[in-house]
């Protein structure tokens, strides 16, 4: 049994005349006869009653139809969905994101733009830690990553970045910190006495890294007080006058009264957001959902 089979006899249960059903299937009668011959034999029933003016569906034909109908159909939307994903229009795309990179205008735009261009394609967005997105992207459990990785991040052969968004760090502090009352910008060696507040090390935080390259670079090592998963968690115990933290400036859009954000000075005080994906060919949909960016 094939499909062109399944075609013939759907063609001639429809017209009820196998020439008609010739006509509509631009064959000649005689293989369209044979086809159907064919199907019956194999499945042991006569699916159509034929005379020389009359054909009509068997109890067996007429239950028959309904399967062919919704096998053709399945096939259709097979050869749709091969289409769509041949040309990116489908497909099904898993994406990393570190915390902050919703919180940027450009992201939630793009993907919203992405979805409504792209109904049938699947999009999952994964919040993780940019060391969690780098081996989960190698391992290909990921597609695409947005990464805050330390300055010192220089990725490997198998991945292809491109920098897609720059905010800088400030200096997060208690409204009564007389550093608040300060010069806006300042240079990280001032915070060199204080009590910070980060994200863990062990997450795999490139925020982190650059915290700590910058104050080594200014001849001192961080006081790490305490440690926190979250931004928010940490602007709150910043508020309370647990410490001070080091931060994109975008986190400075929560709102947490209180506190008080000041730009370090110098250029390596930018941090970048990359875009990340396997260096190999990308798919058709890959490279729609990239462009985006």
């Amino acid at each position: 049994m094939d499909f062109r089979q399944l075609r013939y006899f759907v063609a001639v249960a429809e017209a009820l005349s196998f020439s008609e059903a010739a006509r509509r299937l631009h064959v000649s009668q005689p293989p369209l006869s044979v086809q159907i011959k064919a199907l019956e034999e194999e499945l042991g029933s006569a699916l159509l009653e034929r005379s020389r003016h009359h054909v009509a569906l068997t109890p067996a034909g007429e239950l028959f139809l309904d399967k062919a109908r919704a096998a053709l159909a399945n096939l259709d939307q097979a050869r749709e969905v091969v289409k769509q994903v041949a040309s990116g229009e489908a497909g099904e795309i898993r994406v990393g994101f570190t915390a902050s990179v919703p919180m940027q205008d450009m992201f939630p735009r793009a993907v919203h733009a992405f979805r409504e261009a792209h109904r049938n394609a699947k999009l999952e967005l994964v919040h993780m830690s940019t060391g969690q997105q780098l081996q989960q992207l190698e391992n290909g459990e990921i597609d695409v990553a947005f990464l805050r990785p330390s300055p010192q991040f220089r990725p490997p052969a198998s991945i292809a970045v491109r920098e897609v968004l720059a905010d800088r760090l400030v200096a997060v502090v208690p409204m009564a910190h007389p550093l608040a009352a300060g010069p806006q910008d300042i240079d990280i060696s001032t915070l060199s006495p204080e009590r910070f507040l980060l994200f863990p090390r062990g997450l795999g935080c490139g925020l982190f890294d650059h915290v700590t390259t910058l104050c080594n670079r200014s001849g001192f090592a961080p006081n790490v007080a305490q440690e926190a998963r979250e931004a928010t968690t940490i602007i709150g115990l910043v508020a309370s006058g647990a410490g001070i933290s080091v931060l994109p400036q975008i986190y400075a859009r929560t709102g947490i009264p209180g506190v008080a954000y000041l730009p370090i000075a110098g250029p390596d005080a930018a941090s970048r957001i990359l875009m990340a994906h396997r260096a190999e060919a990308l798919s058709p949909i890959m490279k729609r959902f990239v462009g985006y960016f």
